[in-house]
Order: C-alpha cells, then structure tokens, then sequence
C-alpha cells in the first residue's frame, strides 16, 4: 500500500482523481487485442490519475511521489497495443493530455508539448503548408509523446522510415525523476534513449520532430489476384523514391472481408493493397499498378473515402482491431522480414499457411532499406500455436517481436545497450519510472505475457565514429 492521502495533501492544485472508475479506465490501454496480455495484465491498476497541466505541477507529482516512494506511470492517449501504460505495480498513473500545445512551427520543424494530440500537431502545422513526416494510425487520439514513447513507425515510413532513424526525431526535453527534479534538453543521438522506452527512464514534456511539404493525399486501394503480385508491387512502390507515398499496407483475403467498412471493395479473393499516394505522381502510381497486374478499385481524396475512418486506420495495428470486430479471437505476431532476403522471406511465410491464414504487411524503409513488417492473422487457440509460428517465421529469416508482452527488453523492438541502463539510474534512481518495463535488476522485473522464442527485430550496428 503506498502513503497515497499524504501524496495528495502534496499536490496542491494539481488536478487528481481517486474515482474508481476513472482510475480503471485510464489503467488500461489497447493491450486486450493479445490473449495473453489478457491474462497477464488484466486487473492492474494505479492507486490515483493526476493530470497536470504545466511544467511545474509535473514537478510538483513528481517531488511528492519521490519522497513517498509511489511509482508513476507517464500516459497519453492511452493507444498503446502491449500494455506499455498499464501500471503494473499500482502507484499513480500521470495523464499528460492536459500539457498540450503546440510551442512552435518553422524552419520545416514543429516542436510540441508532450501531451499534444498528434492530429493537433499536424493541423497547426498545415496552416503554415506543412505536415509532420510521420505519424501512428492512431493520430486522432495518440499524443505526439506516446507516440514517440510506445511507437516505432506508422504512416509515412515507406517514404521516411522509422522513428529510431537519424533525422525522424530532432529532439525532446525530458524530467528525472528525483527528489528536485532535473529537465534537459536531448538532441541527437541522444533522442534514442528514451524513444521506445515506454516512459520508463524520463518524463518527456515536449518533443521536436522534423515535418515535410503538405501534399495532397489520394487514398488508394489496389486490387491484386494473389498476395505475392501484390508484394512484389509494394516492396517496388516503396523503392520508387521519386513517387510519394504514405503508406503501403498489404491485406490479404479475406481479411478485407472481415473489415466491414471494406468489405466488397475488392473481388472475392483478391489481396487488397491500401496506400496513399501524392496526388502530383498519380500518373506513374497508377501505370505501376497496371505493371503488377493490379486494378485500381478505389481512389478518393484523404478522409473522403466510401468508408468511415481515414484508409491508414485500416493498417498497422489498427488492422487487427479492425479484424476483432468480426472475431475477437483473431490476434497476429510482429514479424520484420529481412531487406536483404526480402521478396524470397515474403514467399516462403506465405506458401507455408496459404489458404489457412491470411497475411499482412506494411512495407517502408529502416536503416536505408527497405523491409517488410506483420505476420498471419491467427484465430487464437493455444500458446504453442503462437510459439510454433514465431519458431516457422524465424526459421525462414524473419526477426520476430514480442508484441504479446510489456517489457521493453521481452518485446525487442528496442535496442538496448549500456547507455540505457546509465541513463535510466541517473534518470529514476529509485525505479519509480513505469517499473517493470525497463529494470535493470532482474529480480525487479514484472514479466507481462509468454516469454515466447522471439529473438527481436534486428537492426544494423551503427559506425563507431
């Protein structure tokens, strides 16, 4: 039990609730899409939400909880898919959508304060003829800190790459967590410290990201007869450099059948290749397509489709809700299929469960290459079917995340090294950061979910200066 009524004698006029079912909802993100994040995670919650809308009262949350010793878990919107917000170890969970605004646009840059919608980012930013480079599938109610927190990539990496590389993020200022908090200002190299740290090694109060010209956006959706045409246009749409694109998501039937908003956009049988193309290289887009042996079946303005959502809510991990809606038993892996063996990795996943699960991929750029991410969508029964899949998919090359834990290190998504633990003590000297995500005693580690054989996505050493 932790000394909550003396913490809240600290806040002062720190907004705060103890209601139990405010408490319960903003404990919970959209981890119940795993069956086994279900299990593991289902009945955690904090102990307080408290919501501070300035700088200073996240100083004042966090002078108290130190002196208590309570944990604090930072939270956005709460869009995360493995339970990254979810306070394992109870304590306070610190909603950051009142630290909201946008501090400045200019110079192709746009830096915000963390708990800003990215969909308010990237408004403000239009105004002045600008767009951000990337943003998740969840941009309506994802803010631009959990973004960069729990996120990895989204709409625009076919064209930009991921968040982890150089350029995709300027910079952010943080706050330790100690008894007189300390805020600094990360550039660089730097920024990777705490990207993809699920909040645990800093509390971001702002974050500076490049952005790109505003184009106009055409929603597409190409029709193929079988998955790998539609691959093999994809990883060469991605490779066009000179076409603009924001995203290439391949679905395969029938998953477009199980999309009710989709359904019956393209014929029974034929894998559905959702992208968005700039409307200035629609010319060459579309002569790809007939190149492939795809039709174009829909073509629409952004947002103004003959579905209800904007066409990137239908990818990345949006897909799968998506497909829960039909049957929520459905669940899927986090599969990177390799640039230098890409084409060939694709085929040989798919020739194994074709006709008995359906595949999905986005295909963008990582490290100056392009790769493929997804896996088969799985009618869930057992943890070793789960287990006997990843063990298929990396025998074949594929990197394999675990999307169906909470660790940063069990998921593998992060690389991690001897700077992380550094900063992360010098940061949260007493592991009151979201504990159990990022620990670095063992013993102190909550595992969340099957520790599947999953051995992590693999990134390319960076050059020693």
């Amino acid at each position: 039990m932790y000394p909550i009524q003396d913490f809240i004698g600290a806040l002062g006029a720190v907004a705060y609730s103890i209601d139990p079912i405010t408490v319960r909802t903003k404990s919970r993100d959209y981890y119940a899409i795993s069956p086994l994040l279900r299990n593991s995670l289902g009945g955690k919650v904090a102990d307080i939400v408290v919501m501070p809308s300035t700088v200073e009262e996240v100083a004042i949350v966090v002078r108290a909880a130190v002196k208590h010793r309570i944990p604090i878990v930072p939270r956005g919107g709460g869009t995360a898919n493995y339970g990254q917000s979810v306070p394992t170890l109870g304590g306070i969970v610190m909603e950051m959508t009142k630290l909201a605004g946008v501090v400045s646009v200019g110079g192709g840059v746009v830096r915000a304060l963390a708990g800003t919608m990215a969909s308010d980012v990237d408004a403000v930013a239009r105004k002045s003829g600008w767009e951000m480079r990337l943003h998740p599938s969840t941009r309506s109610n994802a803010t631009i800190a959990g973004f960069i927190a729990g996120g990895s990539g989204g709409m625009g990496s076919c064209q930009w790459g991921m968040l982890r590389d150089r350029g995709n993020i300027t910079g952010m200022c943080v706050m330790s967590v100690e008894e007189e908090p300390r805020i600094l200002e990360l550039r660089g190299k730097d920024v990777e410290l705490v990207h993809h740290a699920y909040g645990s090694n800093a509390i971001m109060l702002e974050v500076e990201m490049p952005l790109s010209p505003a184009w106009d956006w055409r929603e597409c959706i190409v029709a193929f007869p079988d998955f790998m045409k539609a691959a093999r246009f994809g990883v060469q749409l991605a490779r066009e450099t000179g076409v603009l694109k924001k995203i290439i998501s391949l679905q395969e039937w029938p998953i477009n059948d199980w999309m009710n908003d989709l359904r019956g956009i393209v014929p029974p049988g034929h894998t559905m290749a959702n992208t968005m193309i700039a409307s200035q290289c629609m010319e060459i887009f579309e002569a790809m397509v007939k190149e492939h042996g795809g039709h174009v079946a829909s073509s629409h303005p952004e947002g103004n489709g003959p579905y209800p959502s904007p066409l990137y809510e239908y990818s990345y991990g949006h897909a799968l809700k998506q497909v829960q809606k039909a049957n929520p038993k459905f669940t899927a892996l986090q599969g990177m299929f390799p640039a230098n063996n890409l084409l060939p990795s694709i085929e040989a996943v798919h020739r194994r469960y074709a006709g008995q699960m359906p595949l999905r991929m986005e295909i963008f750029w990582s490290q100056g290459e392009v790769v493929a991410m997804g896996s088969h969508f799985i009618l869930y029964e057992s943890e070793k079917q789960m287990s006997d899949l990843v063990d298929f998919m990396q025998g074949e090359g594929v990197s394999v995340a675990n999307n169906h834990a909470s660790g940063v290190r069990e998921v593998g998504i992060k690389v991690i090294d001897d700077r992380d633990a550094a900063f992360k003590r010098s940061m949260d000297p007493y592991n009151l950061l979201n504990p159990g995500k990022m620990d670095f005693n063992d013993e102190e580690v909550q595992k969340s979910g099957h520790v599947l054989a999953t051995q992590g996505w693999k990134f390319k050493q960076a050059a020693s200066a």
